[in-house]
């Protein structure tokens, strides 16, 4: 009998066993899910690109109270890290190395501009570490076998320079000058739209560059007059991009003028006054987006972001919030799928198809980590200091 007794404890004690150390998995489980998902960004809040990098800012900070509010990713909150790197590539580094290896960031949104999201690659790629830029520059994402690890939101400079010189063949314009930044935005917008040129047979007879802080481009501008050019393309951003056009209608130019998407917020239009109006650019349809057709596939994500924005804070949402909008939104799909391991959510990210965002239409692939072409931009006009869509 006591054997008996003594069998029944132990085969108690085995049961209650496998039932506490089944449970316990669960219970760990458990406590890990309720965690927080680290994502850092990087961005351009102060410093020359700060009007790039202050509604990216804005609207990633919206976006992250969104969707904590909805419960997280999965069940977890999201903690959102925003770094400052003040326009400048060193501080970039830093930035994203503090994100890595302080934070353990499970990816990273950033830079606003070309050359800090380029200053940030080498780092995340020698960590493993998903990042996606909100910048134009091709070379962040191209080619993509050496860019493994980065993806990026903004149309590429190489889409942008198709979209124009394709409207200046409809225009009848052979002949342009060309006027750019001296810095990694700028540089990119001259080789492609040298590349687009050549391929499209038209000809750029003057090009030249100026510096991002420069506060007159006159000298530059009256020269153009002393060529054949048909019209006149600028790259750059507020504030040179402002001063530029001002500079432009000063000295009486009278060809047109067409810029870049670096423009398409409403510091360029508050900083360059009456004189922007005439002026033409390729862009993103967020800023129209009021006009659109309610047949465009991305009316509905576009109207409802600047509505959320406009309300939140005041002001009109631009173009570069939107790229903001769409690093976190597409950083949030993968993570939902993928989870928080590094090299999944990159996978995942490389094969996000249909994706409507507020830049365009993304369709990820090995290939392509912009996922974006020309169908994504307008051309836009501003009249009576309104940007008004071209039909």
């Amino acid at each position: 009998m006591t054997k008996k007794i003594s069998l029944l404890l132990i085969c108690i004690a085995v049961l209650l066993a496998f039932v506490v150390t089944g449970c316990s998995p669960k219970q760990d489980t458990t406590a890990k899910s309720s965690e927080p998902i680290s994502i850092g960004a990087v961005l351009d809040i102060s410093g020359p690109a700060s009007s790039l990098g202050i509604p990216e800012r804005d609207t990633l900070l919206m976006l992250a109270d969104q969707l904590n509010a909805k419960g997280g990713i999965n069940g977890r909150p999201v903690k959102l890290t925003i770094l400052d790197n003040k326009s400048d590539e060193t501080e970039s580094v830093l930035a994203v190395k503090k994100l890595i290896d302080q934070e353990k960031v499970s990816a990273i949104i950033g830079c606003s501009a070309s050359g800090t999201s380029l200053a940030m690659v080498d780092t995340v790629t020698k960590e493993s570490v998903p990042m996606i830029s909100l910048a134009a520059s091709s070379k962040i994402v191209e080619p993509a076998s050496d860019r493994k690890w980065v993806f990026k939101t903004a149309q590429s400079d190489k889409t942008v320079t198709g979209k124009i010189i394709k409207y200046a063949k409809s225009k009848g314009i052979e002949r342009i000058a060309l006027l750019y930044m001296n810095n990694a935005y700028g540089d990119g917008g001259r080789q492609e739209l040298n590349k687009a040129a050549e391929a499209n047979g038209v000809k750029i007879v003057f090009q030249d560059k100026f510096e991002a802080t420069d506060k007159e481009m006159s000298a530059q501008l009256t020269k153009i007059k002393g060529t054949d050019a048909q019209a006149v393309v600028i790259w750059a951003i507020p504030p040179s991009a402002s001063i530029v056009t001002r500079n432009y209608k000063e000295i009486g130019l009278n060809i047109p003028m067409i810029h870049s998407h670096g423009i398409a917020n409403q510091s360029f239009l508050d900083l360059a006054g009456d004189k922007a109006n005439g002026i033409i650019l390729p862009v993103g349809k967020l800023i129209v987006a009021g006009q659109l057709p309610d047949t465009d596939p991305q009316k509905q994500t576009l109207v409802t972001y600047a509505k959320d924005y406009a309300a939140k804070y005041n002001t009109p949402p631009s173009a570069f919030g939107g790229h903001g909008a769409d690093g976190f939104n597409l950083l949030v799909q993968a993570i939902k799928e993928a989870g928080t391991d590094r090299g999944k959510i990159r996978d995942a990210l490389e094969k996000i198809k249909n994706f409507t965002g507020v830049s365009g239409v993304f369709n990820m692939s090995e290939q392509d980590h912009n996922g974006l072409d020309e169908s994504s931009m307008v051309m836009v006009e501003v009249k009576d200091g309104k940007w008004t869509l071209i039909k």
